[in-house]
């Protein structure tokens, strides 16, 4: 069986819907294929924590999706740092909201399919199909045990994490980016929970280092009696080892005594650098599946919504010139480079520092330094600090002199790769070139640093 659309998206996830509406409420034939059944979709794996909750993109307007936001009080990371019997209470600017990702999940569906688009579901995409000429046609998957297969004129892949679209797609004649490996991903695991007595931290997203410098635990609270309880971890690391740290943490913790757990659920995400080009001849990766997360903090859910708006327009623009090409597509890089992009690889710099400490280390840093100033590093990936604050820092953490002198040259090295993005070429053939001076500073971050090379 052969399906004919204008376009094809793999994923009901956030940027998969998005990007899906953008297209279909301008009257072009648009399907979602997703791989769970209609029950299913929507159900992902999440930390719940939204930043950026007042901007979303108009395709699906935010008061739809405003019923899923469980608590809207929350305004700061609360970083747990036992080893100092430290607590770091640190603001997060804008709007922040805690989310019911299901129902999240559900109502961006909704979303999609209010402004036109299809949903086939239970449908497991196999394979990549191609032109002569290298340019993307659409997918062959099965459905019910049937081989079922899509026609388009752009297929847009926003299959997740380490999609297997780009395993089965031949990019030799595209700049996509290739240079993608399981140490640029962590992998997550998370329980929804629920206590009879209100957490005394319902205003705040509660972070704490595992015993492993590979790992992090959370507390996010859906609301005051609802928690989202998880942790991340690279790949390279035993998943249930680290799994185990959690429960320990829950079981020690006194306000989790009688708790019960309502779901679990595992994924992967990248945290790197957005893919230097996300875009192939009838391609464009979304979401996850192009690096669109912050780094730093795992958050994904904005930074989607946005890539699948601007996969959508630039999708409308193919369109209306019968162009699908790489150079035709190549805005699309730019508008994320620029909205987002430039600043999660500034921020991907600090992950690379990171994994060149010990832990015990980091976290006696991190609790001598400003919680101002690491709130801004955390999310525009560089901060303003004056000579005055220097100096006040440098008598609060002389214990971490030496690493604090690192992680100034490291800021450095970031500033100066978020002003390389700010340079993003406006072309595809510009992007070797650009490359190369982009490489040229992450070897000195290497050198820097300490650290191995990520990519």
């Amino acid at each position: 069986m052969t399906e004919q659309y204008d376009m094809v998206v793999v994923g009901a996830g956030t940027s998969g819907c998005y990007a899906a509406a953008t297209v279909a409420r301008e009257g072009y034939d648009v399907v979602i294929v997703e791989r769970k059944t209609e029950e299913e979709a929507g159900h992902i794996a999440c930390g719940d924590a939204l930043k950026g909750a007042d901007a979303f993109p108009e395709a699906i307007p935010k008061e739809k999706i405003q019923p899923a936001f469980t608590n809207t009080d929350v305004d700061h990371g609360r970083f747990e740092i036992p080893k100092e019997d430290t607590v770091l209470e640190i603001p997060v600017p804008g709007e922040l909201a805690v989310i019911d990702r299901w129902e999240y999940g559900r109502r961006i569906i909704q979303g999609a399919k209010d402004a036109g688009a299809e949903f086939h579901y239970d449908t497991v995409v196999q394979d990549v199909t191609q032109d002569d000429g290298g340019r993307v046609t659409g997918v062959r998957g099965k459905h019910n045990g049937e081989v079922v297969e899509y026609e388009s004129e752009l297929l847009i892949d926003a299959a997740g994490a380490l999609s297997l679209l780009q395993d089965k797609t031949d990019f030799s004649n595209a700049t996509f980016d290739t240079n993608v490996t399981y140490s640029q991903f962590c992998s997550a695991y998370r329980e929804v929970i629920h206590v009879d007595e209100p957490v005394e931290w319902d205003d705040a997203l509660v972070f704490k280092p595992t015993d492993r410098a590979a790992g992090y635990l959370w507390y996010f609270p859906r609301t005051s009696t609802e928690i989202n309880a998880g942790l991340g971890f690279q790949m390279n690391e035993e998943p249930m080892k680290l799994v185990e740290d959690l429960k320990v943490d829950l079981r020690n913790r006194p306000e989790f005594k009688g708790a019960t757990v309502e779901d679990k659920l595992g994924a992967a995400l990248p945290t790197r650098r957005p893919y230097d080009s996300a875009v192939a001849s009838g391609f464009i990766a979304v979401g996850d599946a192009a690096g669109h997360v912050n780094p730093t903090t795992g958050g994904g859910i904005a930074g989607a919504a946005y890539a699948g708006k601007y996969a959508g327009e630039q999708a409308i623009e193919a369109f209306e010139s019968s162009d699908v090409s790489e150079q035709a597509l190549w805005q699309y890089n730019q508008r994320v480079m620029d909205h987002f992009g430039a600043r999660y690889a500034g921020l991907d710099i600090y992950n690379i520092f990171t994994t060149a400490v010990e832990v015990d280390d980091l976290m006696g840093m991190l609790g001598a330094l400003p919680t101002e100033k690491l709130s801004e590093a955390l999310y525009s990936g560089s901060a303003n600090i004056g000579w005055k604050l220097k100096f006040q820092t440098a008598i609060d953490a002389r214990d971490h002199w030496r690493l604090i002198y690192d992680l100034y040259k490291t800021k450095k090295l970031a500033d100066d790769i978020i002003d390389h993005y700010d340079h993003y070429p406006t072309d595809p053939r510009g992007l070797p070139a650009w490359q190369e001076v982009r490489d040229d500073l992450m070897d000195s971050v290497y050198e820097t640093t300490g650290a191995s090379p990520k990519y």
